[in-house]
């Protein structure tokens, strides 16, 4: 018996799209290794650049991008000058759309702010077409599991009191988180030891554990640091040197029984392709709002498994739920509570995985405060 073919959709097009500047503020001015060696102040907000996309035929999207300490305006700016060149065209067509904004503009390259203003864009065009299909964006895409290990960074932070950080440790564990990563880097060694001896032995031997030194060390000291880190069995050392040199960490990952993370600060995926080529590390954390978005990011995602990597993206875990759930490998999907005030929805953890979401898209819905929050906005077109 043959089935009848389903009828063919007409072409949808792009009607609306409004850019919004949302400042988040932090309720404690965040510390971490690049303040204590002075290279940065205290980070005491996060600036997003929110992207609503609406088609002649009614279907939406929403995406997001951010930046730390600065660059928020510049990423909005970007957008601005750039996105009515979306207006008219039909939203499907994802990378030829991120193709002509990124040759809009071509004089300021293809990395850098230019590329995260938009992936803002890219990330809500993902996210309507996942709508458009009734479809969670990991199903979409295809998802290899309904939930990915998560670990809790938000509450192990250098400024934080070594008690602190462990209580903070033992609520992200009794809400279902499977792991801790703290910071490092602090300027004397015997600091970050002690405060690692003292998490590894509240936690116990069961619990993942990770740390992060934000390009603080240089060769010398990563080595050493890595050396005396490797009684404590954790998951990774994530960005032990600054995060360009390649060859430096590629000697570390090669030297060191620990797994070596890093590519959190990269801002394409050429510049990561130069980690995959290196063998630069063994734990790959690319951020899909900093290289360009979802289309770049399984482009990048296709080279790291070639090359047997594990995955851990970093940040904006309402995106990369969805992206690390997609990859042929078991990954971590990092666990941060700052971005909670601004959507409607809670993702849920239990026993140490994010569970996937089964709404259409990112699943996730703007807030009145999200709404209250925002500096500038800009709209082209008109909504439907």
């Amino acid at each position: 018996m043959g089935h009848t073919p389903a009828p063919v959709q007409p072409v949808d097009r792009i009607r609306w799209v409004k850019l919004s500047s949302v400042v988040l503020p932090l309720e404690t001015a965040i510390s971490d290794a690049k303040v204590f060696t002075g290279r940065q102040k205290p980070m005491a907000e996060v600036v997003l650049l929110v992207v609503e996309i609406a088609t002649e035929q009614g279907y939406e999207g929403v995406g997001f991008g951010y930046s730390k300490r600065a660059g928020g305006p510049g990423q909005y700016a970007h957008a601005v000058e750039i996105a009515d060149g979306l207006i008219g065209q039909d939203p499907n067509d994802i990378g030829r759309l991120v193709t002509a904004l990124t040759w809009a503009g071509a004089s300021v390259g293809r990395s850098g702010l230019s590329t995260q203003a938009i992936a803002a864009i890219d990330i809500a065009l993902w996210d309507l077409k996942a709508r458009r299909a009734g479809l969670p964006l990991a199903k979409l895409i295809g998802a290899h599991r309904d939930g990915v290990r998560c670990y809790n960074t938000s509450g192990g932070f250098l400024h934080t009191p070594i008690e602190e950080v462990c209580d903070n440790a033992t609520r992200a564990v009794e809400a279902g988180i499977g792991g801790i990563k703290i910071k490092v880097g602090h300027p004397e060694a015997r600091v970050d030891l002690a405060r690692v001896e003292r998490v590894r032995s509240h936690l116990g031997d069961d619990i993942a554990l990770m740390v992060d030194a934000n390009q603080q060390w240089d060769r010398a000291t990563a080595r050493r640091m890595c050396r005396a880190l490797e009684p404590y069995d954790l998951v990774w050392i994530e960005e032990p040197l600054d995060a360009y040199d390649h060859i430096g960490h590629a000697e570390l990952t090669a030297a060191v029984d620990t797994p070596i993370a890093t590519g959190e600060m990269l801002t394409s995926v050429a510049e990561h392709r130069a980690l995959i080529e290196h063998r630069s590390c063994d734990v790959i954390q690319p951020d899909a709002p900093r290289i360009g978005g979802i289309t770049a990011f399984q482009s990048l995602a296709t080279l790291a498994d070639q090359a047997h990597l594990d995955l851990a993206p970093h940040f904006a875990m309402e995106i990369h739920l969805h992206l690390t759930a997609s990859y042929p490998r078991d990954g971590w999907v990092e666990h941060f509570d700052w971005l909670a005030p601004l959507f409607e929805e809670e993702l849920r953890t239990e026993s140490g995985r994010m569970l996937l979401p089964q709404r259409p898209g990112l699943g996730i819905t703007l807030t009145d405060q999200a709404r209250a929050w925002t500096r500038a906005s800009h709209e082209v077109g008109e909504r439907p």
